[in-house]
Formats: C-alpha cells, sequence, structure tokens
C-alpha cells in the first residue's frame, strides 16, 4: 500500500520541486539585478562662497545642502556656477537640480542652445541666479539643495560654486556693470520707490556683438533668462549698444520687478553676419568667447506736470498762428476801410494816394462834392443809366467840358466810368450766352467751332492768362470742387481703417511685450494710457490744426471773391489769376489727414505702415504741383479723377517698393523705365498744352517733326521758356531714375517722395523766375511768407535727418540712433521736424494763396502764361 501511494502521488512531488527551484532562480536574478542598480546618494553641508571639486557618475549621486537667512526688506540673490571640467561630456551631460521652498531649476552641463537652422551651441560653463520667491516673515531661513547626477557610467569631473550677489537690487539712477553670456545670463531686482509712478530702465554696452536681449518681468518663479524662453513673459527688445523700456508701476501689482539680460547664441537678430550652416545636422559648433560686458541704469521718468506742460505747448505753438492770423486779417480790414474812407473823402488823402487808387500818377485831389456826386451815380445807376450820364456833359450838373479840362482827376473818372460800363456790358452779353448753353464742361469741349479755336489759341506763341480762361467759371469752380470732396472721402476711407489697424498693432505690442515690432526712440518714449509715444503722436496736432487755418483763410478768400462776383466787381470778372479754390481746399484736406496719419504711423512705426505716413505726402505735393499749374492754365488743369488716378497708381508703386524693392534689381529696372515713360509723356503734354494724341501714327509725327525741325532745317523750340523748364525736368528725373537703378536705396517710399519735392521745387522754382521776368513783383506778404517758409524749412530738414531711428535696419541697430528728449524733456528731434514741418506746410500754401496777389488789378490779357 505504501509503495502504491508512493507511485501515485510521486510526478505531483517532481513537477512541485522543479516549480521551487524556478522561482528560487528567479528571486536571486532579481536581487541581483536590484543591488546592481543601487545608486549611492551622498548628502552634503555645503557653505557659500567655497568651490566644491567632485566627480560623478551613474552609481552615486551628490545632494549640497544650503540655508540662508532671508529677510523681507533686504533682497539677496543667489547665484549657481557650474563648470565641467571631463573631455566628451557633451554625449553624457551633468545635470543640476536645485531645489526652493516654491521653485525648481534645472539644467544640464555642457548647456546646449539652439540657434537658427537648428544650430547646436554647447556650453562647459553655466552660471545661474536663483529666483528669490518672496517672504512674510521679517526674517527667515531657508533651505534649498542642489542634486548632482549623470547616466554615464564614467566619472565626470566638474566644479561648483553657490555665492551671494551683493547687488541683486538696483537703486534709482546708480548705474551698475556687470559681464553677461548665453550660459550665464543676469538679472536683478528693482522696488518703485514712493513717489515714482514711471521708470525707464536703460542698459548700454561699448560693444556693438554679440546680440543680447533685455527684458522686464514681474517678480515670479521662474525667471525666463535663457535665449529659447526670453521671449515667453515680460517685455523685451533685442540689443546691440544700447536699449530702453519705460517701466509703469500699474503693470506691477508687487511694485517690483526683475531686469533680465540674456545674449543670444547668434547675432542674426542683430543685423550680425549669419554663420555657416553645419555639415551634419548633430554636429555641435564651438561659439567662441560670447562675452559682453554691460551697465544697467534705472532712472524716474516724466512727472504728469511734464506731460500738462508738453500738451500745453503744443497747443499754445499753433494757437498763436490763430491769434496772428487773426491779427493780420484785422489789420487788413482796418487797411481797406481806411481806403474805401479816403475814396469818399480824397481830401484827406496826398495826391500821391489819389493817384495811386484810380491807377494815374499825377492826378489832383478833387472836391468831395464832385467825387462824391460821382461814387453816388456809379452806385445807384444801372448801366444804361452810366453809359447816358457820360455821354452828358448835364449829367456832371455844373460841370462841362472846361471843367474835365481844367480837373484831371474829373478825367481819370472819366475813363474809369467808360471801363465800368463796358465791362458791365461784356458781362451782359456773357451771361445771356451763358443761359443759352450748356453749363457742362464737356458740352463746350465737343463742339466743333470752339475745338478749333482751342487749336488755334493754344498753340500760340505768346498765350496770355485770357486764352487759358476761356471756360465758363461755374464749369471750372465745380470741376475743382471735386478735387476737395475726392479728398475728404478718399480720407474717410483710408483713415479708418489704418486706425484699425494700429490700434491692433499696439494691442500686439501691449498683450505679447515684443518691443522689437514698433521702431519708437525708446529714450524720449512717453507712455499713456495704452500707446507707448504719446509725444510723437501729439506733435502731430500742428498739422490738423494750421490745416484747418488754412481752410479757414481760403473760406474768407472764397466768401470775398463770390461776393465780388455777385455785385459784378470788375476786378474779380476780368483782372488777376482766375481764383478756383478747389484745389486750395483739397490742400487743407490733405495737410489735416496727413496730421492724422502720421499720428497713426507713429502709433507703431514700422517698414509695414510706413505707407501712412507717405501717402498724403504724395496727395500734397501732387496738389500743390497741380495748383501752381492751374494759376495760369485753368481750363486745361488736369480733372480730379486723373490726378487720384494717378497718385493712386504712386502709392501702388509705392508699396511694391516696400515689399518687394529691396535689393530686386527686376523691380527697379522696371520702376526706371516706366518713370523715365512717364516723364517723356508728360513733358510732351505739357509742351503741347494737351494739343496731341497719343495713337498708332505718334511715331510717324514723331519722325516728321525730327526730320523738319532737325534734319530738313535747323530750328529752335517754339516755346523756349516751356522747353528750359521740361529740359531741366527731365534732367532732374533721369538723374533720379538712374540714382534708383544703380544704388537702390532700402527706403523706397522716401526715394519716392524725394522725386515729388524735387519735381514740386523745381516747378516752382521756374514759376518764380518765369514771374520776375515777366515783369511782375511779389507783394510784401508773399515776400514775408517765402522767406519765413525757407527759413522754416531748412530748420525743419535738419531735425528731420538727425534720424532717431530706423525701420531699415533691424530694431536693435535702430535703437543705436536713439536719442534723449530736446524740449521740456518731452519732445524729442523727430517731434520738432513735425512742428516745424507742419508750420513750413502751411507757410508753403500761404505762398501758393498769395504769390500772384499783384495781379489783382492788371487784365488777364496782359499776364502771360508759363
Amino acid at each position: 500500500m505504501v509503495l502504491r501511494s508512493c507511485c501515485k502521488f510521486g510526478p505531483v512531488l517532481v513537477w512541485f520541486r522543479l516549480g521551487y527551484v524556478v522561482l528560487l532562480w528567479l528571486c536571486v536574478t532579481h536581487l541581483r539585478c536590484a543591488r546592481a542598480e543601487t545608486k549611492t546618494v551622498v548628502q552634503k553641508d555645503a557653505e557659500f562662497d567655497v568651490t566644491y571639486n567632485d566627480t560623478v557618475t551613474s552609481d552615486n549621486q551628490t545632494i549640497y545642502a544650503f540655508n540662508h537667512t532671508v529677510s523681507r526688506n533686504k533682497t539677496e540673490g543667489v547665484r549657481v556656477t557650474v563648470d565641467v571640467l571631463s573631455e566628451g561630456a557633451e554625449s553624457s551631460p551633468i545635470l543640476f537640480v536645485v531645489r526652493q521652498k516654491q521653485a525648481v531649476l534645472s539644467f544640464q552641463v555642457p548647456l546646449i542652445l539652439r540657434g537658427l537652422y537648428q544650430r547646436k551651441y554647447p556650453y562647459a560653463h553655466v552660471g545661474r541666479t536663483l529666483c528669490q520667491p518672496p517672504t512674510r516673515s521679517l526674517t527667515e531661513t531657508q533651505y534649498f539643495f542642489v542634486d548632482v547626477s549623470t547616466l554615464s557610467s564614467l566619472g565626470t569631473h566638474y566644479q561648483l560654486r553657490i555665492s551671494r550677489v551683493d547687488s541683486f537690487t538696483l537703486h534709482t539712477d546708480k548705474k551698475f556693470s556687470f559681464t553677461a553670456s548665453p550660459s550665464q545670463p543676469q538679472y536683478f531686482k528693482y522696488v518703485f520707490p514712493d513717489g515714482v509712478d514711471t521708470v525707464i530702465v536703460k542698459v548700454n554696452s561699448e560693444m556693438t556683438f554679440p546680440c543680447s536681449v533685455m527684458s522686464i518681468q514681474d517678480i515670479q518663479c521662474p525667471v525666463y533668462d535663457l535665449d529659447n524662453n526670453v521671449a515667453f513673459i515680460g517685455m523685451y527688445q533685442t540689443m546691440t549698444k544700447t536699449a530702453a523700456i519705460t517701466v509703469q508701476r500699474k503693470d506691477f501689482p508687487s511694485n517690483s520687478f526683475y531686469v533680465v539680460v540674456v545674449v543670444k547664441t547668434e547675432d542674426e537678430a542683430c543685423g550680425g553676419p549669419l554663420r555657416f550652416y553645419p555639415l551634419r545636422p548633430d554636429e555641435l559648433i564651438d561659439a567662441g568667447n560670447r562675452s559682453k560686458t554691460l551697465d544697467v541704469v534705472v532712472s524716474p521718468a516724466i512727472s504728469s506736470d511734464v506731460y500738462v506742460m508738453g500738451m500745453l505747448f503744443c497747443l499754445g505753438i499753433f494757437l498763436s498762428f490763430y491769434l496772428l492770423t487773426f491779427l493780420v486779417a484785422c489789420v487788413e480790414n482796418k487797411r481797406m476801410h481806411r481806403r474805401r474812407e479816403g475814396l469818399l473823402n480824397p481830401t484827406d488823402m496826398s495826391p500821391a494816394e489819389t493817384a495811386s487808387l484810380l491807377g494815374k500818377p499825377g492826378v489832383n485831389p478833387v472836391s468831395p462834392y464832385e467825387y462824391g456826386s460821382f461814387v453816388d451815380n456809379a452806385s445807384t445807376l444801372s448801366s444804361e443809366a452810366i453809359t447816358d450820364s457820360i455821354a452828358s456833359d448835364a449829367n456832371y450838373g455844373y460841370m462841362g467840358q472846361e471843367t474835365l479840362k481844367r480837373r484831371p482827376f474829373l478825367t481819370a473818372i472819366h475813363h474809369v466810368a467808360v471801363r465800368i460800363e463796358r465791362s458791365l456790358e461784356s458781362v451782359a452779353g456773357r451771361s445771356r450766352q451763358e443761359s443759352l448753353s450748356s453749363i457742362e464742361e464737356d458740352d463746350y469741349d465737343t463742339l466743333a467751332d470752339i475745338d478749333s479755336d482751342k487749336n488755334i489759341v493754344r498753340t500760340k506763341k505768346y498765350l496770355c492768362v485770357s486764352d487759358l480762361a476761356r471756360k465758363d467759371k461755374r464749369v471750372l469752380s465745380k470741376k475743382y470742387q471735386i478735387y476737395f470732396w475726392n479728398i475728404a472721402t478718399i480720407g474717410v476711407f483710408y483713415a479708418l481703417p489704418v486706425i484699425q489697424l494700429v490700434i491692433t498693432y499696439q494691442t500686439v505690442v501691449n498683450v505679447t511685450g515684443n518691443q522689437d515690432i514698433c521702431y519708437y526712440n525708446f529714450l524720449c518714449a512717453h507712455p499713456l494710457g495704452n500707446l507707448s509715444a504719446f509725444n510723437n503722436i501729439l506733435s502731430n496736432l500742428g498739422y490738423v490744426m494750421l490745416g484747418l487755418l488754412f481752410l479757414l483763410i481760403v473760406l474768407q478768400r472764397d466768401v470775398i471773391h463770390s461776393r465780388a462776383l455777385d455785385r459784378n466787381d470788375l476786378n474779380a470778372l476780368e483782372c488777376g489769376i482766375p481764383k478756383h479754390f478747389g484745389l486750395f481746399y483739397a490742400m487743407g484736406t490733405a495737410l489735416m489727414m496727413e496730421g492724422l496719419l502720421s499720428a497713426c504711423y507713429h502709433v507703431c512705426p514700422n517698414y509695414t505702415n510706413f505707407q501712412f505716413d507717405t501717402s498724403f505726402m504724395y496727395m500734397i505735393a501732387g496738389l500743390c504741383v497741380l495748383k501752381l499749374y492751374q494759376k495760369r492754365h485753368p481750363d486745361i488743369n488736369a480733372s480730379a479723377y486723373t490726378a487720384y488716378a494717378c497718385l493712386a497708381a504712386v502709392i501702388f508703386f509705392s508699396v511694391l517698393g516696400v515689399v518687394f524693392g529691396k535689393g530686386n534689381m527686376v523691380f527697379w529696372i522696371v520702376f526706371s523705365v516706366l518713370h523715365i515713360l512717364a516723364t517723356m509723356l508728360l513733358s510732351t503734354q505739357l509742351y503741347y498744352m494737351g494739343r496731341w494724341r497719343l495713337d498708332s501714327g505718334i511715331l510717324r509725327r514723331i519722325v516728321y517733326v525730327i526730320y523738319t525741325d532737325c534734319i530738313r532745317q535747323c530750328s529752335g523750340p517754339m516755346y523756349i521758356d516751356r522747353m528750359v523748364l521740361l529740359v531741366m525736368g527731365n534732367i532732374v528725373n533721369w538723374s533720379l531714375a538712374a540714382y534708383g537703378l544703380l544704388k537702390t536705396p532700402n527706403d523706397f517710399a522716401s526715394y519716392l517722395l524725394a522725386i515729388a519735392i524735387c519735381n514740386l521745387l523745381l516747378y516752382f522754382a521756374f514759376y518764380i523766375i518765369m514771374k520776375l521776368r515777366s515783369g511782375e513783383r511779389i507783394q510784401c506778404m508773399a515776400m514775408v511768407c517765402i522767406l519765413f517758409t525757407a527759413v522754416v524749412w531748412g530748420f525743419a530738414l535738419f531735425f528731420f535727418f538727425q534720424g532717431l531711428s530706423t525701420w531699415q535696419k533691424t530694431p536693435a541697430e535702430s535703437r543705436e540712433h536713439n536719442r534723449d528728449c530736446i524740449v521740456l524733456s518731452f519732445f524729442d528731434d523727430h517731434d520738432i521736424w513735425h512742428f516745424l514741418s507742419s508750420i513750413a506746410m502751411f507757410g508753403s500754401f500761404l505762398v501758393l494763396l498769395t504769390m500772384d496777389d499783384d495781379l489783382n488789378n492788371v487784365q488777364r490779357d496782359k499776364i502771360f502764361v508759363f
């Protein structure tokens, strides 16, 4: 039985024993593996300002324990400095973890920082400043630990040093110098003192490169102080030699902030050269020595009183022009009043003054009764009554032929009365003719006889204004009023999206903190609300105020002229340059829009919205040229639709030049060819007064003119004055086109504006020279405006070329041109340019308005066209 039982349970016992052996083997193997993976952890009590040399492997881990006393009233920085001394540590770096009460900082050594195109730069020497959490107690002992570990089985030798940063807190107006590198960033703490709500943080260096970044961050952990994360929070800007950020207390609830300075791994962001592309993607590149010495200073910004003084200063300057204009108007009105009183009381006037009023030198004064009887008759009788009174001696009462002979003054009155009679007859005849025909300009031009008359009149060798002022004044008035309404409409539709866009720009700057988006003069950028540079916006107020003042002056002249036309005044009807005020209204509106759009541009100035600042400059230059041409060519001046279409093409090319023109030779070739072709077409249009056609026979006619005038017989140009102007204009424009083609300037918008201004100045100089050459004179008021405007333009250009910033360079390079404020600690050089250029433009408009006032009493058939 026993043997039978053993045989029965024998196989079960065998399998049981076999399983027990396998389980025992697995347990032994597991214990051996666990014993092999166990690390030796060593914790050491460490001290500040002691250098620890040690070796770490995968089998051991070292923990350094530090403690220090922190005070609520005094902040000391703690800095960790690590060096790896072993070769080949890049393949198995050491990991350092700093554990604090409220923060953890970890980094590897060698520290690998990436650049563009995934370039890798190893740094074996690393220094980091520990974040200091705030403490509520008066004094508190805080502990932190530095864990050192690696996965390398080979020993890696390193040095560790923990030190205190005694100058961790910055003081107002005290400069502090330090050194930083990509692997050793620096940051410092600043606390707002009582009574200071805004400060300017300035960081400077004598070294242009390496490129660095200054950041303003709130007091919180962690602090982002590496090249790959410094842009995560706060405000920041790249720098070469200088950087400045205005900081307001309201943006930091703790009334303090960190000033972080990081050196970048590459200089491309600051306009420096770009390193070669690595041959292998994982190849490590030696960055070399990228240490940079810098100094930082925090200064209080301006107070609210300076803001008020700046605004009052700006308003005072331009309101003084309103006061001056009012005084000039009062003096002029008083002078005209005295002149009218002199006409009614000539015994109070000298013979010379009486003669000047009549345009007859050397006449004797007349008695009040004799002159008064004529004035009464001339002012109360109709044209027929005036004719009868002059034809009959009886209407003069006691005056007869002998009286006329003895009174030269009465003889002069007789001539004046005859002229009045003729003018009234011509007005009556013209009125009847106008009532029988349409006042539409197209109807006037499409009549066959009128068209034939235009070909005859406009091709005369010597033209007078009367030859080019034949169209109905109501037609031309409507034609030129379109200039005003069109530019007002353009301004509204242009300004609304511009305002929306710049508000978006400012919002992006405020939210992201990226101050490289906008090219301010950061050393004189005073914020107000959400605006970063309120002073640059305020200084544009002059364009708006002086543009409005010019509109009021033009309106006054327009009203006076309209009243003169209503009473059929001889001078208004037949004398002087034809008065059309539509272009003047357009110029004043353009000046106001320039101020508005320039202010929008300075909300966030950069290359993408520079066209906001220049678009209406093109408009102003074009309108001034058109106004100069209109003065003596009122019938053939360009329509508003044609003019604004051409200006739209100019702005279109400006946008293309900004986007595609930088270094693009194809664009410059196309633009230069179009520039030269446009110059030639415009020259032909001006020379022939529009009496030519651009059709399939143009080449045949050109060959015929060359053959008859140059080959068959050498004859000079028929219109010499026009030819001189056009030759000079072509020389200037061809030279500018060649300069653009050879130099390809980066600032295409300014280059295009220079072309417009050069052509305007050339035409203005030609107009003045021809005016004086024709025996005309410039009155005192116009001469004062010319001299005043020239002086102001000179000073304005001086401040313009100071160049406080430029978007042709990188933001960091642009900041090298930044300068401090120069007026009231509020306005910089560019603000002074705004002040002076607005005044100069206003003066230029007044020159155009008054320069031909000397012709107001001259018959239009005596005024030459040039």
